[in-house]
This record gives structure tokens, C-alpha cells and sequence, in this order.
């Protein structure tokens, strides 16, 4: 299984278990409405923070990649620049 899979589902579990937990709660109906959606909303601001981390991390790897990409392809516009300095210098 991808760990992202296993992440999912103990994120979904943990969502079903404490909906479950607060409808089973002896409250009223009103507080336990309110319970619910407190409870929610931390969820999705807890899956919107990993998922802003997450786009952070890609971002950054993806930074990391251009910036080693730029200086191979400008390691290798030298080494052509220096071949064709010595094969001029050859040809003379």
C-alpha cells in the first residue's frame, strides 16, 4: 500500500470515529451540532495545513530540481564553448 493510502484512511478513520464519539455522547441536540462542526472544521484545517506543507515540499523539491537543471545545462554550454575554442584553435 502507498503510504499516502495508509495516511488517508487513519485521517478518514479518525474523522469517523470522533463524528461516531460526539453523536453517542449523551448532549443535546444544539450542543451536539455545535460539537460536530467545531470538530470539522478543525479537521479540514488540520488537512488543509498538511496539505499546504505537502505543496510547500513539492514546490521546494521542484525549485531544487530547475536550479540544478539551470547549472547542468549551463556546465554544459561551457563545455561546448571550450570544445569548439579548441577545435578552432586546432583548425588555425
Amino acid at each position: 500500500m502507498k503510504t499516502g493510502n495508509v495516511i488517508l484512511g487513519v485521517l478518514a478513520g479518525v474523522a469517523v470515529g470522533a463524528t461516531v464519539g460526539i453523536l453517542f455522547a449523551p448532549a443535546r441536540g444544539k450542543s451536539t451540532r455545535r460539537k460536530i462542526t467545531r470538530k470539522s472544521d478543525e479537521f479540514v484545517n488540520g488537512i488543509k495545513e498538511k496539505f499546504n506543507d505537502f505543496l510547500g515540499s513539492v514546490t521546494k523539491k521542484f525549485e531544487d530540481f530547475k536550479e540544478e537543471a539551470t547549472l547542468m545545462a549551463e556546465n554544459e554550454e561551457k563545455k561546448a564553448e571550450d570544445m569548439d575554442t579548441e577545435i578552432s584553435n586546432v583548425v588555425k
